[in-house]
């Protein structure tokens, strides 16, 4: 088996395959809603911020990434089960999913602070490789019969190819999550936690590469006060942009 521009062959290859990938859809999940509020703050509830800053970033992907579709899981405040938003995000065969969330620490008053980006532990990797195989059609062109000599009919294969390409979006969405820690503490100087992997169940069974975005410790007063603030939720959205815009240009060799 060789691997060439990101594609799998079996046989011999002389020449790569030239990459040919267009970043078409992202999907957008605004964490807890309708009778799921989340965590909650001195006056604020995680569902309400999340949804905010959630429909503001698809407003910004629509005015600046043209021809890239925003598939949003909700876009009011109804409660939305996990497993539907992964549904969601397979059904409209989403490139990347962002799933937008507030922190928060067991303390009263909470004294951590910052952002965390969360992607799924893979030590937890089997609920990942269930989502694939449900997913397959993401990463099955329709000549998959010549290119991946005969998925769909030989298992050894069929393992193969859905782990080569678990390991390659876990490192999407590690390399994602690096982008958007980066604009958090290089452009917005935000406290950073880092990127960390968790097994977290709407990744799981999201077949694409995917992150969690904790905006905040909402328990925090600094923190609950800039996530409710217009200036640091247009910082926050700005962030997540800034590095789509650069994971979507290097995936597609720009």
């Amino acid at each position: 088996m060789y691997l060439f521009a990101g594609r799998y062959c079996f046989g011999q290859q002389s020449e790569p395959l030239s990459n040919h990938f267009k970043f078409k859809t992202v999907i957008i999940d605004a964490g807890h809603g309708g009778k799921d509020p989340g965590s909650h703050g001195a006056y604020s509830k995680e569902k309400n911020i999340s949804l905010s800053i959630a429909k503001k970033l698809r407003d910004a992907i629509i005015d600046e990434m043209n021809g890239v579709k925003v598939v949003m899981t909700r876009s009011t405040d109804v409660f939305v089960e996990l497993h539907k938003r992964a549904d969601i995000a397979n059904d409209n065969h989403g490139n990347l999913f962002i799933s937008i969330h507030c922190n928060s620490s067991p303390q009263r008053k909470g004294s951590s602070r910052g952002t965390l980006l969360l992607v799924y532990g893979f030590h937890r990797s089997q609920e990942q490789r269930e989502a694939l195989r449900e997913n397959a059609s993401i990463f099955i062109e329709k000549d998959y019969k010549q290119k991946y000599n005969g998925y769909g009919d030989d298992a050894v294969v069929n393992t193969i190819v859905l782990n080569a390409f678990q390991q390659k979006y876990r490192k999407q969405s590690i390399r994602f999550g690096d982008l958007v820690d980066y604009q958090f503490r290089k452009a917005n100087g935000r406290h950073s936690l880092g990127v960390k992997e968790q097994g977290v169940l709407v990744l799981a069974q999201s077949g694409m590469p995917a992150i969690l975005v904790e905006t905040g410790f909402i328990n925090n007063p600094a923190d609950e006060e800039y996530l409710n603030s217009a200036s640091g939720q247009n910082e926050i959205v700005r962030s997540i942009l800034n590095a789509l815009k650069q994971y979507k240009n290097n995936l597609e060799g720009n």
